[in-house]
């Protein structure tokens, strides 16, 4: 016999969040999807700041908008820049830790991690731009103010940033891109399939 209490029964699950996990798992396959195209996700990312520029340009306003997603911007870079373990923060407490950077040259080289990833980097930075452009569409969000001010506190904030994070990296020796870095190579291929008979 089946005996059915009231705590056993099963309730299936809304439409609405049926259509909120299928386009979770969508967007989550286009993600994965797009991953090792790393060239191709950034030059759609600097066309559409361009293309929120020219609109923002056009409009003439939203600049209080514009200045927020600049200093958003500023604040993901200096996080793509510096390492997960910060190597001052190490030397306070004096303690050994398999993250932090080598400071000897004794210390073995264990390769730079960075405090935001690449790819969270450009998903971050994509979805900024995504709903600053979004805001130019809501005119409570066009406060009058002088732009002017605006941009040069930003290149004042973005000088002083900088300067700090390019001194941070000259005394601590650490350098965020692979560019220049020798490349090891692998045996080379013959092209030739070993199968086992």
């Amino acid at each position: 016999m089946n005996s059915t209490q009231p705590g056993d029964s099963y309730v299936a699950p809304s439409f609405f969040t049926r259509l909120i996990e299928a386009l979770g798992r969508r967007y989550q396959k286009f993600l994965d999807d797009v991953t090792p195209y790393a060239t191709v996700r950034w030059i759609v990312c600097i066309v559409s700041l361009v293309l929120y520029g020219i609109r923002t340009y056009m409009l003439q306003g939203w600049y209080i908008v514009t200045y927020a997603l600049g200093i958003y911007l500023l604040n993901l870079l200096i996080a793509f820049l510096q390492p997960k373990v910060d190597p001052a923060i190490m030397e306070m407490e004096n303690e050994g830790d398999s993250d932090v950077l080598p400071t000897k040259q004794s210390d073995e080289y264990k390769g730079f991690v960075r405090r935001l990833p690449e790819f969270k980097f450009w998903l971050w930075t994509q979805r900024a731009i995504i709903v600053a452009f979004l805001c130019t569409f809501f005119k409570a969000l066009n406060v009058p103010v002088f732009w002017p001010i605006l941009v040069l506190y930003f290149f004042v904030l973005f000088g002083i940033s900088m300067k700090r994070q390019i001194q941070h990296m000259i005394k601590y020796k650490y350098v965020p891109f692979s560019v220049g870095k020798p490349k090891h190579k692998g045996k080379e291929d013959t092209g030739k399939v070993i199968t086992p008979r």
